[in-house]
């Protein structure tokens, strides 16, 4: 990295602990974070399955939409059921444009006075662009840039944090309560990016390095780099914005039917009025798409990385890999791929082409390992 490149990157208010704790930190989505620590990302891994994994995503854009109406604004730009969601609970959208394509993925909750959205990295900006140009008279757009977001991840997550915080023992997967941390307040979820129980927390930036030094401080507890976090991910067979869906991928082009909100469908009592809704919807209807987003799961040792492209018995181009790691919890190659839609059928055996080679992969449901959400 050069010195200039190096001074316009953004740094998360956890920098200063990533280092001091080992980080190898590389450019990402505008910011430096942490790609991996001392003990490697496989062990990293490793770690999160079995105990908690402590992640900084301060990159990530916080929003808060308020005032009246708010709920149906943001249902103007997503095929989502927003003003239906309770209070205290959290939904995944999905920013479509007049093609039907999609502009990002995000997490939306609803407080008591207001919607917190967090949205990916690098389309904050243009998320924040794309509300502010449509904001009726009478609804408030802030960008919460003095917040810093932490998650903690895996099987002892919940034990970890019930010591600090007694009443998340209450939460299910997807609930969100504003409470305190050794007298902090913070925005508090219970879900996350890696397939396991966990939390997500929001924390005021001048806090962010006490409170993430006294989960830390917990045996169980270890930071987890941005490498092991994309292998969790995809053993959960879950989108990264940008490889897996872009704006050239459609919700149902992209295995995300289960996203677009029964009553925002035809014959739904709220129907469409979403970018896009004409062609998502006639998708719906047919079930025809010429291209899908599938899981695979390779036979050898050797991974199959984004942008392998994928052939047929007869060696014609039928699709390409848009992430694939090898999987330490599978034990196997694993990788997302969009593909012709007719070979999108589970146990078809397509091939990628990896130096030269034809590799055997099979199409395989996703997740590829059991998802372990707290649903009470």
């Amino acid at each position: 990295m050069s010195e200039a490149s190096a001074e316009s990157l953004k740094r998360t208010p956890l920098y200063g602990l990533h280092l001091a704790r080992g980080a190898k930190m590389v450019p990402f989505a505008g910011y430096e974070m942490p790609v991996q620590y001392p003990s490697g990302v496989k062990n990293e891994h490793i770690h999160t399955r079995s105990k908690a994994g402590l992640f900084d995503v301060s990159h990530m854009g916080q929003l808060k939409l308020s005032g009246e109406g708010a709920d149906y604004f943001l249902e103007s730009l997503v095929p989502v059921d927003i003003a239906g969601l309770a209070i205290g609970r959290q939904r995944y959208a999905l920013f479509t444009n007049e093609a039907g394509g999609i502009l990002d993925d995000l997490m939306v909750t609803r407080y008591d006075d207001c919607l917190y959205l967090v949205v990916n990295a690098a389309c904050k900006a243009q998320d924040i662009q794309h509300i502010q140009a449509r904001l009726p008279e009478g609804v408030k757009l802030e960008v919460l840039d003095n917040l810093a977001l932490i998650a903690i991840q895996g099987p002892m997550a919940a034990d970890v944090m019930t010591r600090v915080v007694p009443e998340v023992a209450e939460m299910v997967f997807m609930d969100s309560r504003p409470l305190s941390i050794d007298g902090t307040p913070c925005f508090i979820s219970r879900s996350g990016y890696t397939g396991e129980d966990g939390f997500e927390i929001s924390i005021p930036e001048n806090e962010a390095e006490r409170i993430t030094r006294l989960l830390l401080d917990h045996p169980d507890v270890e930071f987890i780099g941005l490498g092991a976090r994309d292998s969790l991910r995809l053993e959960s067979g879950l989108c990264l914005y940008g490889h897996d869906i872009d704006v050239n991928t459609t919700p149902i082009e992209a295995s995300l039917m289960w996203a677009i909100s029964k009553n925002r469908r035809h014959d739904g009592e709220r129907a469409g009025g979403f970018p896009g809704a004409e062609k998502i919807l006639q998708q719906i209807e047919t079930r025809q798409v010429a291209t899908k987003r599938i899981g695979l799961i390779g036979s050898s040792r050797a991974p199959v990385r984004e942008g392998a492209e994928l052939v047929d018995d007869l060696g014609q181009p039928i699709g390409r890999v848009t992430s694939g790691t090898f999987g330490p919890t599978v034990a196997a190659p694993v990788a997302m791929a969009l593909i012709n839609a007719d070979y999108a059928t589970l146990g078809t055996e397509v091939y990628a082409l990896v130096r030269g080679k034809k590799l055997p992969m099979a199409v395989s449901k996703m997740p590829f390992i059991e998802q372990r959400y707290y649903r009470g």
